[in-house]
């Protein structure tokens, strides 16, 4: 009974884990943890126009990084 338990609980935890795993992978391959600025901008940057500034240098940014992605290489 006890046996049966302890592997029960082995093999839901190994799910589990490779189930984080697997979430934690994919969100660092999409680009979910790529905001490493958003924080510092907003103490950095108090008025609006600054901050506006800030979200179209990082757009200027991502859309460079995409145009070099695009071009073909020779």
């Amino acid at each position: 009974m006890i046996e049966d338990t302890l592997f029960m609980m082995l093999i839901v935890g190994l799910i589990v884990a490779f189930a984080i795993l697997g979430m934690f992978i994919w969100g660092a391959k999409t680009g979910q943890f790529d905001d490493s600025n958003k924080m510092m901008d907003g103490l950095l940057f108090d008025s609006k126009d600054d901050l506006n500034d800030a979200i179209n240098r990082e757009n200027k940014k991502e859309s460079q990084k995409e145009e070099k992605k695009s071009k073909p290489k020779n």
